[in-house]
Parts: structure tokens; C-alpha cells; sequence
């Protein structure tokens, strides 16, 4: 059968020899016999055995080196070159022989193997019945072998999803062309990417061998499918890195491939199949069905072996990340009940079986890899709308997706949690001015892409961690007298805490321990919640000059600015470094392991310079040139010499640990955009050599003469950091990453209110009694649903269900993939999954599916699956209706607030909420429905009520200080001035350990001072 790349000439091997090729053979045989046996041959006869003929003894490494000892050298020198020589021959023979493809490597021996290579393969013609090795020889040997796998850890793990079965249609079309040789050419052949089985993964050389017979011919399928846009909306650019569910053409010549028409090759790109991704629906079964089995028995639970976990060592642990996808089970479809009484149930993957997947270049994780080399996510070109269950027309049709994804942001866990706490306090101040009845503003656009690249990334843990345990590492240092140590570097794993110290020391305080020799000290992250139960407002941060510079393949790597006790330049192209500045300006601007510091930024432009001053205008100034900012340096530096002589400790690590004049060592740090001029660069470095720490640091751009350190970084973004001996992945925030930022910033900065959207009220939600599956969302995220669900898969599945539990009107399958996927996935991984939360929530007491494809297949809830964000909504709508009941509903509607809104929810998952109103709206409602009962209760003379009302909305809510107020008020109002008390002790001791808490409102404080005279403000960090 002739394929459509049967017009152009495809590579064929050879069957005969010929004359070269026999005399190639030959001279290769002769030479491989003449260095295998002919050197040794003359070395044990000119020279003898090159054993020893006595035992050494301590005098021959002391008597004098004449001729001979140089010529024994030489000797035995020549002896390990064949020795190499001979092992490189064994593993080509071997590699020719067994045709295991690209050969092992040789330690040592790039162009003796190269050599040997060309020399094996020819005297391998002599012997071998075909010349399918000979394209090695003009490809240029071991050069041209494809690049090798790269076992790193993996962010995102695909595994096996049956194969959707091929078109009935396939069979009579092959016979038809057949019998039409004119109908040829409108076919061709296509390949689909297996997904991986454990750790095999198939590669583009694997698919050659298996389909064309010789893997070196990978390059003409790599041509093929170069630059064509995949059914993940990804392209093919390297090679080495093809994903699962992708299609690949083939040539004409390939076996074990599926023969389609030419003109659904570019459906098979772009959807994976011959027709555009619609829902699919299952026939309706016939009337004499069979009778429908118990939810609990429709599908079997999955049986998988937990995943396991190496044991931890005392090297720094490699950070992996939690496989997001697991191979699904394959499940058989439950017995459908009437036409009549179900509607069209979810489709399921295909029961088809797939071959033995092999190797696909895995991935490194989100977090860890570089922006240059992350693929671009899925994004769709309009959200849907989800103000009164309307939607825009685009969720009708497939979305669009484009590149531009802040990836810098992304892959910063620190930076990324930083600017989620200072967007925090900015969005509990425009709270504060929000009216009765509205909400604050949502951001849009570039805003959007920001926060979701922002929670994909952030990484609060981690830096509660750095922050918490420092801070308590100061204070046990403190209590025991002693002074702390420097820290050069510190490394942050998935489950500890390293940080690099000189000079060594084996004897951490507790919870740390000590590893190599004490040169290392380890925090487990277990460690943390002890740390959030210590009393640690007043210790100040030890060490504010941390700052992340990259990542390695073990986790995330910071330095201590201050440690250089000097000047740090960095060079390497001008648009890497301004990346790498930029990304170290917004951390030390944003981060929680600094208390009070001052940051001046040097001839940055307005855009970043003025952005970041309005993220953190109490650190952040910024001066067009360094001649403006030295006045201000010298000073500070002034200051600490004179802090240090009058206070009497002996560094400012010791000042900070012991909290003595305090003010005095809160840091300034300097940051430049361009290479200072000489003359103020020779100001500038007598400034910083001071040779000991002087709560400083300094970082500028290009080759400066002086500097203490100097760092490396590539166009590719990676850096070398010089004398400390880092190499890593640089942390790099671009132009257009910031810039998303800093919309995000300035929308929460408007003050105006939005109306919250109407209730359209409805019908009464099924009781807990009437409903078949329960979804919570005000509080903990919790699921209770009649079928089975792999632990493994929960939290993906958990957060499927929450989107859908979210839009109520149903939402189109593309649209759920670029919500649940923002980096992109195969239509066959989200079928998979939504076949099993289908499974997971069984069938209602009718026998419909709990979850089902409407009319215009979009994925909707049954209507028993009780949601108690709707139930809340409709007491809420019940209660304005019903003026005369107002109270016992709002009642109602507070007890099922349970806590904060989708509390514990994973890191790095639900990124959607940055467009969706539903942490804008639930809160301000639950604010609202609290405030008015407290009101109401108070009217009515039931303070107790008013005090329990308050506490209600306080569980979502907790640093809404209106409800605060509400709380005191009600507290005063039972007569009980001890509980008061206790209510401004919670208050107090909520503003030490929130971060969104930076200090109190005037209004809070003057009702505080109203009703407790004798209280005194609390300061802030």
C-alpha cells in the first residue's frame, strides 16, 4: 500500500555489498587483529610482563628516577591505553552482534570509541547478511546516535490510557484502495505515542526500530512531524521529546501502524482522532435490559500497589514531585438503565488494548526546571463567565491556547509564596472598604495568567519553614549563650531544610541535627508544626540577606548576600542577568524571613523600579543612578559602626540574636541594573569591603575589579556561583513577568466595590438525607460518595469534582482541561479522569448517573449531589424572601461554614480560582450573612447568639476584622469582661502569627481601647 510519502524517496538500506564495502571489511578485520594481538604481542617482547617482580616497598617511591623508571612508566601508561582499546572493541562487537542500537559509553574514550566503532562495524559487513548497520558509518559514527534519556524526576507522569478502537469504516476503506490504485496517494500511515509503564517511555528511536526496523532512521519520522502542532497543543522541536497521545506520521514503509485518509491526518493532529473532540454518548440500552447492579458493585475498586519512597540518606534528599496522573484501571462499563431514566452517561476510555509502552524523555518538575526548557502550557484564549450561571459563547468550542505563561514565576516556590502574602494584605484592605453587599474587584488578563502561575508555584510550607526555623534557631542560640554561624548557602528539599555552615559545628540546637561532621545542619520539615506552636513574634529574622539564585536537580539553592562581606558581580548576557536582578529584587521585597530592610534599586526603568515600590513600599526605593544612592549607603554603613561599638556584641548576627539595639541591624541592600562607572565602582567597593558582616549586601552587573564574589550566568540561564561552588538553573523573572505582576497589584490596589451577582434562588437543594453524594467547599475540601477511589488519584479527582461543584451550568470537557491541566494534557488522561470521578460518585437513587454530559455536552452534577456552597446560597436567597424567617436561615446557612474556604487544599493545584469569583464572592457573602445576624441577634436581645453568629463567620474568615468587631461588641454586650479579654488575646495573638495581619485598623483599635482601656496596641513585623 503507497502513503502519501511514497512521492518522496524514503531511505533504504542496502542488500548487497560491495567492493568497497568487502575491502572496508577487510583492512578494519586486519587492523582490530593488529592492535588486539600485535601490541600486547611487542610489549611482552621487548619489554616483558608488566607485573611487578617483587613486592613494592616504601623505598621505591624514594630512590632516584633514572631512564628506565621513565620507560617503565611509559610502558605501563601504553598497557592501560589497550586495555581501554580492548574494552571499547568488546562493547561494539557486542552492540553489532546483539543489535541492542546505540552502544555503551566508555568511560575516558570519546575518540578511541568513535575510531573503534567505525572499525567494528565495517569488519561486521564481512559476516552479517544485510548493511542495515552501514548508515552509521556515513552518519559519522557515534555522533549521530540520538540523545540519551534523561532519568530526572518527573512533574507531570502519564501513563496508560486505552486507545480510542480504530473506525469500523478502516477495514473496507484499505480493500477499496486496493482494488483503486488511483486512490493511493490520499493515504498514509500514523503512529500513536504509547503512554509510559512504570519508568519505560517510549523515544523516537524506539519507535524506529520497532516500525521501520532500524532505529537510526528516527530522523525521518522527526521530519515528518517536526513543528506540527499535537493534540496537546504542543510541537514536536526536539527529537529527544515526544509525550504520550501524540501522533506521528509515518513513512510508507512502517509496520505496526494505523493507514488513515490524507485528510484526516490534520484531525489526528489536532485532536487525536478523526473527528473534532465532541462528547462522546452511549446508545440507550434496549427495554429488556438487564437489572442494574448496587453503585457499589459497578465498577471494581482499583487495585494498585502504593507507591513507594527510597529512604532518606543523610545527602541532601532529590526533590520529586507526586506523580499527577496514575494509570487508570480498566474498568468494565456499568449496566445501563433505560433510555428514559439516564441521561447520557460520561464517556469512557477505550477497553483497546496498547502495547508495551517504552521510553519518552521524562520531565523535570514545575518547580525545578528552567523556563527556557518548560513547555508551554494549555491557555484558553476567553474564560467562561460565572456571574448568574451565564457563560461566554467560547466554552461552545474547542478553546484556543497560546504560550505565553509567566513560566520564571512559576518555577519560583519562594518568590511565588512571597507575592501571595503581599497580595494577601492588599486584598484584606480592599475588605476592609468594601460595602454591604459587593465584593472587591477580580483581576483580568494578564492579572489572571500571574496569580494562576503564582499559585501553581508557591510554595508556603517551604517558606514557613526557612522562616519559622531560623527564627527559632536565633532564639535557642540566644538561650544558650552562643553565637551563630555563617551561613554560605542553603539548600531547600522536598522534606528538609539544609544550611551550609562555616566554620563546623556538631552541636545544633534542637529540633536541627548535624550531618558531615557538622557542616550541614538539617531541619525536617516534620518539624513545623512545633515551630507554628512556638512563641517567635519578637525574635527578629537572623539571616533577612537569603535570597534563591536556582535550583539543582536536589531542590532549591539560596545565599546569604551578606556573607560576601562585599561586592557580588554578576556577569553574562544582558537579558539573562537583568532576569536573574530582577528575580532577586522581588524575593528580598516580598519574602517573610525579613523583618524591616531597605532595598535601592539602580537605574532599573520606572516600569520595575515604581512596580516594585508599590508592592513593598516600606523596602523598595529606587534611584536612577548609583552617585544618588551612595550618600544613603555610606550612612547606613556608619550607623552599624557605631551600633556595634555602642552596644558591645561582637557582629551583627549577635545583635540580631540577641535583639539588642535592634533597629540597628535591619539591612540595606543594593541591586543595579548596569555596570556602575569606574569611578563610583572604586566608591562603591571601598564601601563594601568591610571583611565582616555589615547588614549589607550589594549586587551589580558586569566584570567589576574588586568584587568578593563573582557569578556566571549563560544565555541558556544557567549560574555558576564562583567561589561558593553552586551550579544551578538560575531563578529568572523576564520583563513580561513582572509586568503580569504588577496588574495583578494594581487591580488590588482599587478600592470600588462589585455588586455580588444576584441569587436566582430555585429549587430547594436535596437534604443530607435526600442527596446521594455530599460536596463541602466552606471549610476543609471534603467528598462523601458511594463508589471507590484510588488514594493515589484522590486529590486530582477532588479538584475535577470542586470545578464542577463550582459551575453548576455544566462546563465543557476542553474548557475542563485548560482549568485542571494549565500546562496541557491529552483528551485521553481527562476522559480517563472523568470516567472516574464518574465511578466515584455512583448513581442516584433513580439510577442516572450522578455525573453525565447534558444536551450540549458539557459535564454536569446529578441533581442529588448536594454542594453546601449551594445550600448556602439558597438559605441566603430563602432568607430575603422570607423576611419573617431572616434569622433561623441565616442560622442555618452559618452552620455549614466549617472553616476557611477549600482549606488544606495541595500545593500547586487549583490555579483556576484566579478567574473564578468564588473566592471573591463566598467569602463576602459569608461576611455579610454573619454581620446581619450578629445585628439581628443584638436587636433581639440574644448576645450569645450574636457572640456564635460572629464566631460562624470568623471560620472562613478569620482576618476579617469587621467580624472581629462584631465579636467584641457581642463578648461586651453578654457583661462577661473576662471573655472580652480573651476575645483581644485571640485578636493579639492572631495578628503575631498571620502573615495577612500587618496591623491592626484604627476602627479595631479604638473599640479595643473603648472596651479594654488598659490594652496596648500590638506592633508588627
Amino acid at each position: 500500500m503507497v502513503t502519501r510519502q511514497g512521492r518522496r524517496a524514503p531511505v533504504r538500506v542496502r542488500r548487497q555489498r560491495s567492493a568497497g564495502d568487502v575491502l572496508a571489511g577487510i583492512g578494519a578485520l586486519v587492523l582490530l587483529a593488529a592492535l588486539m594481538a600485535g601490541v600486547p604481542f611487542a610489549l611482552l617482547t621487548i619489554f616483558g610482563s608488566p607485573l611487578p617482580d617483587h613486592v613494592p616497598s616504601a623505598s621505591d617511591l624514594t630512590h632516584k628516577v633514572g631512564p628506565g623508571s621513565l620507560i617503565a612508566i611509559l610502558v605501563v601508561l601504553v598497557w592501560l591505553a589497550w586495555i581501554q582499546l580492548a574494552a571499547c572493541v568488546a562493547v561494539e562487537v557486542y552492540a553489532g552482534i546483539r543489535g541492542v542500537g546505540v552502544p555503551a559509553r566508555v568511560p575516558l574514550a570519546g575518540g578511541t570509541q568513535s575510531l573503534v566503532h567505525r572499525l567494528v562495524v565495517a569488519a561486521l559487513l564481512l559476516f552479517t547478511a544485510t548493511t542495515a548497520i552501514m548508515p552509521a558509518l556515513s552518519g559519522g559514527g557515534l555522533s549521530q546516535r540520538p540523545p540519551a534519556v534523561q532519568m530526572q524526576p518527573q512533574s507531570q507522569e502519564f501513563h496508560r490510557i486505552p486507545e480510542a478502537p480504530e473506525r469500523p469504516a478502516a477495514a473496507p476503506a484499505a480493500e477499496n484502495l486496493a482494488a483503486h490504485p488511483a486512490e493511493k496517494a490520499a493515504t498514509t500511515k500514523i503512529y500513536r505515542v504509547h503512554p509510559p509503564e512504570g519508568r519505560h517511555h517510549e523515544s523516537l528511536w524506539e519507535i524506529a526500530e520497532k516500525c521501520l526496523g532500524e532505529g537510526r532512521r528516527y530522523n525521518e519520522i522527526y521530519s515528518l512531524n517536526k513543528g506540527h502542532i499535537q493534540p496537546d497543543g504542543t510541537r514536536l522541536t526536539i527529537a529527544s521529546l515526544i509525550r504520550p497521545g501524540w501522533i506521528l506520521e509515518m513513512p510508507a514503509d512502517a509496520k505496526h501502524a494505523q493507514v488513515i485518509p490524507t485528510k484526516d491526518l490534520h484531525d489526528y493532529f489536532k485532536h487525536g482522532h478523526a473527528v473534532p473532540d465532541a462528547p462522546a454518548r452511549t446508545n440507550p440500552a434496549p427495554p429488556a435490559a438487564p437489572k442494574p447492579t448496587p453503585p457499589a458493585q459497578q465498577t471494581p475498586p482499583a487495585q494498585q500497589a502504593p507507591p513507594t519512597q527510597a529512604p532518606s540518606t543523610q545527602a541532601p534528599p532529590t526533590h520529586q514531585a507526586p506523580p499527577t496522573h496514575q494509570p487508570p484501571t480498566q474498568e468494565a462499563p456499568p449496566t445501563q438503565p433505560p433510555a428514559s431514566q439516564a441521561p447520557p452517561a460520561v464517556p469512557r476510555p477505550s477497553a483497546t488494548p496498547t502495547p508495551a509502552p517504552q521510553h519518552t524523555e521524562p520531565k523535570a518538575p514545575a518547580s525545578e526546571k528552567p523556563a527556557s526548557e518548560k513547555p508551554a502550557p494549555e491557555k484558553p484564549a476567553t474564560a467562561p463567565a460565572h456571574d448568574g450561571g451565564t457563560e461566554r459563547p467560547s466554552d461552545e468550542t474547542p478553546r484556543t491556547f497560546d504560550v505565553s505563561w509567566p513560566h520564571g514565576i512559576a518555577a519560583a516556590s519562594l518568590l511565588a509564596a512571597g507575592l501571595l502574602g503581599a497580595l494577601g494584605r492588599r486584598r484584606r484592605t480592599q475588605m476592609w472598604h468594601r460595602a454591604f453587599g459587593h465584593m472587591i474587584v477580580r483581576p483580568e488578563g494578564a492579572a489572571v495568567e500571574a496569580e494562576r502561575a503564582l499559585r501553581i508555584g508557591a510554595d508556603e510550607d517551604a517558606a514557613r519553614l526557612l522562616d519559622l526555623g531560623l527564627r527559632h534557631m536565633s532564639k535557642s542560640m540566644a538561650a544558650g549563650g552562643r553565637a551563630l554561624p555563617t551561613i554560605y548557602g542553603v539548600h531547600l528539599g522536598h522534606g528538609s531544610l539544609d544550611l551550609w555552615i562555616a566554620p563546623a559545628d556538631r552541636n545544633p540546637p534542637a529540633p536541627w541535627q548535624a550531618f558531615d561532621d557538622g557542616q550541614v545542619w538539617r531541619l525536617g520539615a516534620d518539624a513545623l508544626p512545633g515551630l507554628e506552636a512556638s512563641d517567635l513574634v519578637d525574635v527578629l529574622a537572623p539571616y533577612p540577606g537569603l535570597v534563591s539564585i536556582g535550583t539543582n536537580d536536589n531542590g532549591r539553592i539560596l545565599v546569604d548576600l551578606e556573607a560576601a562581606h562585599g561586592l557580588i558581580a554578576l556577569r553574562g548576557p544582558e537579558d539573562t542577568r537583568r532576569a536573574v536582578l530582577s528575580a532577586v529584587a522581588l524575593e528580598l521585597a516580598t519574602n517573610r524571613w525579613s523583618d524591616h530592610m531597605r532595598i535601592t534599586l539602580v537605574g532599573f526603568d520606572a516600569e520595575l523600579g515604581e512596580g516594585l515600590a508599590e508592592i513593598a513600599p516600606d523596602r523598595v526605593r529606587s534611584v536612577p543612578t548609583l552617585e544618588d544612592a551612595l550618600p544613603e549607603l555610606e550612612g547606613r554603613s556608619e550607623e552599624v559602626r557605631q551600633a556595634l561599638a555602642a552596644s558591645g556584641v561582637d557582629s551583627v548576627l549577635t545583635g540580631r540574636c540577641r535583639g539588642v539595639f535592634g533597629e540597628a541591624w535591619m539591612p540595606h541592600y543594593l541591586i543595579m541594573a548596569d555596570q556602575p562607572p569606574e569611578r563610583d565602582a572604586d566608591r562603591l567597593v571601598a564601601l563594601a569591603r568591610t571583611g565582616t558582616r555589615m547588614a549589607a549586601g550589594y549586587v551589580v552587573p558586569g566584570d567589576v575589579q574588586g568584587a568578593t564574589w563573582t557569578w556566571d550566568v549563560d544565555a541558556a540561564g544557567r549560574l555558576q556561583a564562583g567561589v561558593l561552588g553552586f551550579d544551578v538553573e538560575a531563578q529568572l523573572v523576564g520583563d513580561d513577568d513582572y509586568r503580569g505582576v504588577f496588574e495583578l497589584f494594581r487591580t488590588a490596589a482599587r478600592l470600588e466595590p462589585v455588586e455580588l451577582p444576584g441569587l436566582a434562588g430555585g429549587e430547594e437543594p436535596p437534604t443530607a438525607q435526600e442527596s446521594s453524594v455530599e460536596v463541602r467547599l466552606l471549610g476543609p475540601i471534603e467528598v462523601d460518595a458511594p463508589g471507590p477511589m484510588d488514594e493515589s488519584r484522590r486529590e486530582l479527582c477532588t479538584e475535577l469534582l470542586v470545578y464542577l461543584a463550582a459551575h453548576p451550568e455544566g462546563v465543557h470537557p476542553t474548557v475542563l482541561s485548560g482549568a485542571i491541566w494549565p500546562r496541557g494534557t491529552s483528551a485521553g488522561v481527562r476522559d480517563a479522569s472523568v470516567a472516574r470521578v464518574s465511578d466515584w460518585l455512583g448513581r442516584d437513587a433513580r439510577g442516572r448517573p450522578n455525573l453525565y454530559h447534558d444536551d450540549r455536552g458539557r459535564i454536569r452534577l446529578g441533581s442529588e449531589v448536594r454542594v453546601d456552597l449551594n445550600v448556602f446560597r439558597w438559605l441566603v436567597w430563602r432568607s430575603a424572601a422570607e423576611p419573617a424567617s431572616e434569622t433561623a436561615y441565616m442560622a442555618y446557612a452559618l452552620d455549614l461554614v466549617r472553616g476557611p474556604l477549600l482549606a488544606d487544599r495541595p500545593r500547586g493545584r487549583y490555579a483556576w480560582l484566579a478567574d473564578h469569583d468564588l473566592e471573591f464572592e463566598a467569602p463576602a457573602r459569608v461576611i455579610d450573612v454573619a454581620h446581619r445576624l450578629v445585628v439581628l441577634r443584638l436587636e433581639e436581645g440574644d448576645p450569645r447568639g450574636a457572640v456564635s453568629a460572629a464566631r460562624a463567620g470568623l471560620r472562613l474568615a478569620p482576618e476579617d476584622e469587621g467580624l472581629w468587631r462584631d465579636l467584641l461588641r457581642a463578648t461586651h454586650a453578654t457583661g462577661d469582661v473576662a471573655q472580652v479579654q480573651v476575645a483581644v488575646d485571640e485578636l493579639r495573638g492572631r495578628v503575631g502569627r498571620d502573615p495577612l495581619f500587618d496591623g491592626l485598623q484604627p476602627e479595631t483599635e479604638a473599640l479595643v481601647e473603648e472596651l479594654l482601656p488598659d490594652w496596648h496596641p500590638v506592633g508588627s513585623r
